[in-house]
Order: C-alpha cells, then structure tokens, then sequence
C-alpha cells in the first residue's frame, strides 16, 4: 500500500489529517470557561466552523488526482474560497488557527498557479491576516507584521515542499513520454533491421544462387546435347531438378522483397502507450506497411511532436490520431480538445514537421481556435511505397493511475 502513496496523495492525506485534527481546538474555543460567561461569545461561533468546513472540501475537491488532471477555472474559484475560509477562520475564531490551514494551503499553490502568481498568493494570505493579531491577540500593527512574516516563512517551507514535488512528478511524466518515444523508436529500428536484412538475404541468394544455378542449368542444358542413351536420360533429369530450383530461389526472392516493408502499427502503438494525463485515441488500418524506411521515420517523428505539443502546450486531454490513404499517400489528422489559441504560432515542432515533410513532398495544415483546441492535418505522399489493408480502429489508450495501461480493443466500425 505505501508503494501507490506518491507525492500528491501524501500531501493530500497529510493535509486532510491537518485540517482533521483542528476540530480540536475549535471544539474547545467553542466551550465555556464558567457558567457565567461562556467563551462562544468571543470564541469560535458558527461562521468558524463554516469556514472550517469549506476549507476542508476545497482541500478535498483540489486534491484529488492532482497530478493528472487539467487545471480550470472552477479549481482557480475553489483555491480562492479555500484560503478566504482560511482567513475567515482566524478572524471568526480570534485565533491563529487560519494561520495553520494557510500552510496547508500553501503546499497546493504550486499544483494550480505558476510560480510568480503562487508566491503571489503567499504573501497576500500573509498580509490578511495581520488584523487577526491586532484584534484578537492587542498585537500592535509592527508586531502583528512581524508576526505574520514569522508565519509566512513557514509557510514558504511548506510551498517549496510542493514545488519539489511537482516537479518530481513533471520529471516522471517526461521521463514516461520519452520511454514511450524510446520504444516507438526501437521499434522502428528493429523493424528496419528487419528489412535490411531481408533485403540483403534476398540479394546474396539472387545474386550467388541464382548465378550459380542459372550457370549449372545452361552447363546441363549443353551436357544434354552432348550425351546419349541412359546418361542422357538423367542428364535431362539433373536439368529439369536445376531449373525447377531456380524457379523456387527467384520465387523466395520475390516473397522476401515483397515483405520487407515496415510495419507502422507496431512502431506507431507504443507513442501512445501510457502517455501521462492524456487519453489517445488512434484510428489507422490493420495493416500498415511502408516501404521507405526515410518516410516511415517522417512520419514517427511528425507523431511524436503532435504528441508533446498536445501535453506540453495545448493541456488537452484526449487526442485523436486518424491515418488514412489518399492515393499513394497517407493522411494524418489530429485533433485534441485543448486550449486552443487564437492563431497556429510556428515553433520548432511546428516548423521541424514541415521540414520533414517538405523534403519529401509533404504538406502540413494547423487549424485553431480558443477553446476548440489543435487540429493538425499533414499529408505525405509515399510514392507508390504503403500497403493499407482493412481498418479498424486499434485502440483507446488512456494515463491512469496504473502504469500497466493495456491496450483495449475496440469494436470495428
């Protein structure tokens, strides 16, 4: 079990526990000190305990799969009402309670809010809670200061606890993309080996057999004319048994060129393969061959880029990959529900994609909008170089919680 306790559900459950525990003391603001006067006047009141419970599912409701999902608008409102409750308990409670929770607070900003907004927000929250001194404890205005600067180092540790955080899990997502690329590229590479090696086994037989064959075939060929009787009757047998193996090398040949085109499903499978907070939809035939080891890389590489640009750019969650065949080339369309922005800036992925596919006669299309996310079509042509048989759609894959993601097979259309 405390393998699974990664770094967001243990700064979840610490800070659960945290903000569990604080019923505490807010039970004994709550009590009366004697029959006569009873602390609730002054102490925690309804509004407190308000204030608590709102803090406690903004908590919960941030918190959950932290790591995985997109950040929205609706987190931004709930981090906002998370530490308003959290002054707002101070101020109710008269107490520095508030001042405990903003700690807890801080360990989310990094999670939700880039780095200048997040330390931002620190030093505000700090700052609200400088009239709780004054008011409740007769601190005066630069004690009350030097106070809450106390309390904001504190809570400067606690945020820079999840800042190391996120970034241990940005550094385990990229390092899980790039063994997904590492093994879409071996891939490829073991699937060139493949066909150069077939193409260089095809080529010693044609070239030595056949040569020899086709020589020893004209030597009994000439032996037949030359020789009479019973000899002649198994010379004629020796020449029958040469042409027929000669027949059955040109026919091997054949069948070893006419397979040593590259298998693109199995080298373009494992790029969607577990690919953090992503679900990728691929669409593309059941047999997918291409003949040109240069065009297959192409349009591995063009892939790739889709991919990180819709993880590292577009925040998308579900990206669709279609490949069809338009005459002799093959049409990728992909499209991601994204952001999207206002026009397609060229980048280097943008731009290396129309590199490559340039070289080659290729074209590349990028159609956004904001909110409607990256529509990306790319066309490369193959110069008679694919075979496409039967498609159906392959799988759904999807990041989840489990690393051994498995490819689901879906129904064909």
């Amino acid at each position: 079990m405390l393998s699974r306790l990664d770094h967001a559900r243990l700064l979840r459950y610490a800070g659960l526990f945290t903000w569990a525990v604080m019923v505490l003391p807010l039970w004994a603001l709550s009590g009366p000190v004697d029959e006569a006067e009873p602390l609730s006047s002054i102490g925690a009141g309804w509004n407190a305990w308000f204030a608590w419970g709102l803090f406690g599912f903004s908590f919960a409701w941030l918190t959950r799969a932290l790591d995985e999902r997109r950040v929205t608008l609706a987190d931004h409102v709930l981090l906002v009402a998370m530490i308003g409750s959290a002054v707002a308990l101070s101020y109710y409670s008269n107490s520095g309670l508030g001042v405990l929770l903003l700690m807890v607070a801080a360990c989310v900003l990094p999670w939700l809010l880039p780095l200048p907004m997040s330390i931002a927000a620190l030093v505000i929250s700090a700052l609200l809670v400088v009239p709780v001194y004054v008011r409740a404890i007769g601190f005066s205005l630069l004690e009350a200061v030097m106070q809450s600067v106390l309390y904001m180092g504190f809570n400067c540790f606690v945020f820079a606890t999840g800042y190391v955080a996120r970034q241990q899990v940005l550094a385990r997502d990229e390092q899980r993309r790039l063994n997904a690329e590492l093994r879409a590229t071996r891939a490829l590479l073991a699937e060139s080996v493949r066909v150069n090696e077939r193409t260089r086994i095809s080529r010693e037989l044609h070239d030595l057999l056949g040569h020899h064959l086709t020589a020893l075939s004209l030597n009994l060929e000439v032996a037949n004319h030359l020789v009479s009787g019973q000899a002649q009757e198994h010379v004629g047998q020796a020449h029958t048994l040469a042409k027929l193996l000669l027949s059955d090398v040109r026919e091997a040949v054949s069948r070893l060129r006419d397979d040593d085109a590259i298998d693109m499903r199995a080298t373009l499978l494992p790029l969607a393969d577990n690919v953090p907070g992503l679900r990728i939809d691929l669409d593309m035939p059941r047999t997918f061959l291409v003949d040109d080891p240069e065009r297959a890389h192409v349009l591995l590489r063009c892939t790739q880029e889709i991919i990180t640009n819709a993880v590292r750019h577009a925040e998308a969650s579900l990206l669709r990959l279609r490949y069809r065949l338009d005459g002799d080339a093959v049409l990728l369309e992909a499209r991601d529900d994204g952001r999207g922005a206002e026009g397609a800036t060229a980048g280097n992925g943008l731009l290396g994609m129309r590199e490559r596919l340039a070289a080659h006669g290729g074209s590349l299309q990028v159609e956004t909008s904001p909110g409607s996310g990256f529509t990306v079509r790319l066309r490369l042509p193959m110069d008679g170089g694919v075979v496409v048989i039967d498609t159906i759609r392959p799988a759904a894959i999807a990041a989840d919680d489990d690393p051994s993601t498995q490819i689901r097979p879906l129904e064909v259309p």
